[in-house]
């Protein structure tokens, strides 16, 4: 991407893009909405994992505990059974624990809702203050359970974005996040984001992009398309 681009030309860009990828993959509609706290704990176990392991780990960690108050006074070698399936349990059990409790001491209940009245970056930051909780998790939770306007990065579309020229080659991850919610129009980010998501799982790929099948290919800057 050129330094000299201005956020009205990527925006112009970004906007030709999501509505090209909506004629081609249509209106996407994601699972239904989980509660905040649902949403929290279910995105921090999706952390370096598929969606599946994610689901089954989320799954079993409900099935085990009735509610997310059992889940953060367990023994922690209990919960890190229950999310196994899920990947680097180790880290994500006492992870999703020390979240639950942290919440609950300065709440005094695991109920998110209240974060649906402020303003986003306040309930962002807000969020993000925890650790263990970063501007994906946090975007996921804003945009997915509480429709405000935030637009989650995650690998897929850290790379899309980076390939098709709407962010800096050398831009942070942390910083793709308000640049590109600068870049697409607030009522554009939840159909972007998965597909987005869908185009890096299904098109452009990490290693082997299939660019002749790209839909967005005439706008991409990516220097090694392949033929």
């Amino acid at each position: 991407m050129n330094n000299q681009v201005t956020i009205p030309q990527l925006t112009a860009r970004a906007i030709e893009i999501h509505e090209t990828l909506l004629k081609t993959f249509g209106e996407p509609i994601w699972r239904t909405p989980l509660p905040a706290i649902d949403e929290l704990v279910s995105t921090i176990l999706s952390q370096n994992t598929n969606d599946v392991n994610r689901d089954r780990g989320f799954d079993s960690l409900r099935a085990k505990f009735s509610t997310w108050e059992l889940v953060r006074d367990a023994k922690t070698d209990d919960v890190i059974s229950a999310i196994r399936v899920a990947g680097l349990a180790n880290q994500k059990g006492p992870r999703i624990q020390q979240v639950l409790r942290a919440i609950t001491q300065e709440r005094g209940s695991l109920n998110l809702d209240f974060l649906a009245d402020l303003p986003v970056e306040e309930a962002r930051a807000w969020l993000t203050k925890f650790n263990g909780v970063g501007p994906k998790t946090a975007a996921i939770v804003l945009c997915f359970s509480l429709n405000k306007p935030a637009f989650p990065v995650d690998t897929h579309i850290y790379r899309v974005s980076g390939r098709i020229g709407l962010r800096a080659e050398k831009m942070t991850v942390e910083h793709a996040h308000p640049h590109l919610e600068a870049v697409f129009p607030p009522e554009t980010y939840y159909a972007a984001h998965l597909n987005l998501i869908r185009l890096g799982r299904d098109i452009c790929n990490a290693r082997k992009p299939l660019c002749a099948k790209c839909p967005i290919s005439h706008l991409c800057d990516y220097k090694d398309k392949t033929k």
